[in-house]
């Protein structure tokens, strides 16, 4: 059963992964802006700009370039940035990490202040606390991540400065990284110092994407939680003499989370869209930021190679999500 479900999956990823070659690959085409122009000087003759089209095999139709592109795809060349004239797989894989650890950390944010606030909301249902919950669920919901980004600069960057607000860690640092995943390796090698400021310059560009996340974790897991509340067993626990919140954890908990689940997989995949905007509102060098980059120079080989990878995320965590849930749902495990 659960084979079965990964080989459909798969097949339905690499459906969805071809779908998006085409549809990035035909509208980056059709948008206005030639990006060989924009390369060379003012002076550049004729004869320069077909020289540089012939490179980049712009001279060819769109069914000849999109199969030379797709096939180097599929062999691990994503092709070169016109831009930056370097390999768009290293530059994209150079920059991924970044984005990667900022959105996991985003994700945890929400996640510590979701998962407290639908359980508290649960335990006062009917009170005051749980309308003073909802108000700010809506609230942190109508204010988009890019928003809170700047009402977070405003604020502990500017009237309180405590936190970094631009790039990824401080240059004045020694840095003996090998990998770029620089907070796990901290972690991992116990640098603290490195962990301090990696989390300086993390913390608000987290936070403004957590924002909004944490509401609907919040919003949908308590509406979870109270409908189970009134089921048999809960009940039952309540019989027993156990207290409100330990019905809740021990009893109510565990399969609120399963719906949860579904949804934080999808949100993360959006979370991580998201960070094109904010990394860019604090200079953080991930690969949003590149993508605005790559959009503005009308690089067409990097654009390609971006939202390809992000796609190549969105499904690879949906599969995983999808996995989690056949594992930890019986009725599904056992259908």
């Amino acid at each position: 059963m659960i084979l079965q479900r990964i080989l459909i999956r798969l097949l339905t990823m690499a459906v969805t992964l071809f779908g998006v070659a085409i549809v990035v690959f035909v509208v980056i085409r059709i948008a206005p802006g030639d990006p060989i122009a924009m390369m060379l000087p003012p002076g550049a003759t004729q004869e320069d700009i077909e020289r540089l089209r012939a490179l980049y095999g712009l001279d060819k139709s769109l069914i000849e370039q999109f199969f030379i592109w797709i096939s180097g795809v599929v062999q691990g060349d994503f092709g070169t940035s016109i831009s930056l004239r370097q390999d768009v797989l290293g530059l994209v894989l150079g920059r991924l990490p970044a984005t990667l650890e900022l959105s996991v950390v985003a994700l945890l944010i929400a996640l510590a202040i979701g998962g407290p606030l639908a359980i508290l909301g649960t335990r006062e249902r009917g009170t005051a606390v749980e309308v003073g919950i909802d108000v700010a669920n809506g609230v942190a919901l109508s204010i988009p991540d890019f928003l809170w980004g700047l009402v977070l600069i405003l604020l502990f960057g500017v009237l309180w400065p405590v936190f970094e607000i631009s790039g990824r860690i401080s240059p004045r640092l020694d840095l003996p990284f090998v990998t770029q995943f620089y907070l796990l390796e901290s972690i991992v090698r116990l640098r603290f110092d490195l962990i301090r400021d990696l989390v300086s310059h993390m913390f608000m560009p987290a936070l403004a994407l957590s924002l909004p996340l944490a509401a609907i974790i919040s919003q949908l897991l308590k509406q979870s939680l109270k409908e189970l509340m009134a089921v048999d067993y809960v009940v039952l626990a309540r019989v027993k003499g156990f207290s409100e919140t330990q019905v809740i954890l021990r009893e109510a908990l565990k399969n609120a989370a399963l719906p949860t689940l579904a949804l934080i997989g999808v949100q993360f995949t959006f979370l991580i869209g998201g960070t094109v905007i904010v990394e860019r509102l604090f200079s953080y060098e991930g690969l949003g930021n590149m993508a605005i980059d790559a959009v503005i120079n009308r690089d067409l080989p990097l654009i390609q190679g971006i939202v390809l990878v992000f796609a190549l995320i969105f499904v690879l965590v949906n599969l995983v999500v999808d996995m989690l849930y056949t594992l930890l749902n019986p009725r599904l495990r056992h259908g």
